[in-house]
């Protein structure tokens, strides 16, 4: 049996980088359930100050999750990306990142729209006849997009 995983990033505002993500990518942020959420401060399971309220909607504060929109509705996706609040900000090169792959879209095209919306590019590189962008997220996060 194969195992499964998500990735989780750490984040100073996790609904707003998930936000950024899920844009991005044309994902879907996951919904989250507040009747949900307030039957479980109802119950004393959680308390108000771990929920905000995030383009309307009650939320869970410290976390929000994003998928491929054919993937919102799976009881377990194959794809999951999931950000979370970190207390620390970022200081170093991240050891892991993704790659964006942009099936045929011109990369500097891309890089443009996505600095646009607050990335940052950081270098270029290649290999053989490929090269691609280094990028960092809003909040710091590389990635790559080739």
């Amino acid at each position: 049996m194969g195992l499964n995983i998500q990735i989780v990033i750490d984040s100073s505002n996790p609904h707003e980088l998930a936000d950024w993500w899920a844009e991005t990518l044309q994902w879907a942020v996951e919904p989250q359930d507040a009747g949900f959420i307030r039957s479980m401060i109802e119950q004393g399971y959680a308390t108000g100050d771990q929920t905000i309220t995030h383009r309307g909607n009650l939320v869970w504060k410290d976390g929000a999750a994003i998928r491929p929109p054919e993937e919102i509705e799976a009881n377990a996706p194959a794809r999951r990306m999931l950000f979370q609040t970190a207390p620390e900000q970022k200081t170093v090169k991240n050891r892991v990142h993704w790659d964006v792959r942009l099936d045929g879209r011109d990369k500097d095209e891309v890089r443009g729209e996505l600095e646009a919306r607050g990335a940052t590019f950081l270098w270029t590189a290649g290999q053989g006849p490929h090269s691609w962008h280094t990028m960092a997220d809003p909040e710091g996060n590389e990635f790559c997009i080739s």
